[in-house]
């Protein structure tokens, strides 16, 4: 990391690795525990594994990285010649992982500004991505915060998933919530709302919600530029129906990304899962 100011995220951002490797952004992993052995996100095991783990009924749960990890991604942005750090992360609301990053940059080598994005998966890395273009401008620790914290506020995220079950055991949707959505076989939609995952509609069957959620995308793209994310677990078709769907019906869009979501916010949506991240310029 050459520039000034350093861009670091997390492994629930979901970039693609191309990105990451032009714009200079660090990845700080999350870590999958399956069975009882504990895999980083991104190096150690794959969605695909993490799919086959869900559907044999292993136990799997997710984990904060610690502050030391922090430190060390931190240290090494200072030593490459980072005079300041921007580290992003997901919602605090359904991570530790920005208390993790907090602790690590009080005693960082160079002043870091953590930030709470509200947002998960590409709605964190869209965030990533103004911060590091704002970096590479030359701009000033305040202005890349302030350029990823923008982003954030006009950024929205909806998603559909088969079932609420995997989000109600890992505690990240309310167990009222989650038989709502149960009930007479409702298919769910659900959304980031103040970092957190909420229900938004029920509707009565996965076409129906699957339409429903291009339409919501393609009404909070409206016409002026946008970017916008596809996320997946195990349904590429699914993906690529819908994004060639929105590349017809969004006149402003600008990157369009198509991702298969990685093992951690899979362990907590289960397969199935289709999302799409609005995130106007």
């Amino acid at each position: 990391m050459s520039r000034h100011v350093a861009i670091v995220t997390d492994s629930t951002a979901y970039l693609p690795q191309q990105a990451m490797e032009r714009h200079d952004i660090a990845t700080v992993p999350l870590t999958v525990v399956i069975g009882g052995r504990a895999l980083e996100e991104g190096n150690e095991i794959s969605a695909r594994s993490l799919a086959q783990a869900l559907a044999k009924r292993r136990p799997v749960t997710t984990s904060r990285p610690s502050p030391a990890t922090f430190a060390a991604a931190y240290r090494s942005a200072a030593e490459a010649g980072a005079t300041g750090i921007v580290s992003l992360h997901l919602s605090a609301e359904i991570s530790g992982t920005h208390d993790a990053a907090v602790l690590a940059a009080k005693d960082a080598p160079v002043p870091v500004r953590v930030v709470d994005t509200g947002m998960v998966a590409m709605a964190l890395g869209f965030c990533a991505l103004a911060a590091a273009e704002v970096a590479e401008a030359g701009g000033s620790l305040d202005e890349a915060v302030a350029a990823a914290e923008k982003r954030a506020a006009g950024t929205s995220a909806y998603f559909y998933v088969d079932t609420l079950d995997y989000l109600r055991r890992g505690g990240r949707i309310g167990a009222a919530q989650a038989l709502l959505g149960s009930a007479l076989a409702v298919k769910p939609l659900l959304q980031l709302a103040g970092g957190r995952i909420e229900l938004l509609e029920k509707v009565r069957t996965a076409s129906r919600a699957i339409a429903r959620l291009e339409e919501i995308a393609v009404e909070r793209a409206g016409a002026g530029p946008v970017d916008i994310a596809v996320h997946h677990l195990a349904t590429p078709d699914r993906a690529e129906s819908l994004a060639g769907r929105l590349r017809e019906r969004v006149p402003g869009l600008g990157e369009l990304h198509v991702s298969e979501v990685g093992a951690v916010i899979g362990a907590h949506t289960g397969p199935g899962l289709l999302g799409a991240v609005i995130s106007p310029r």
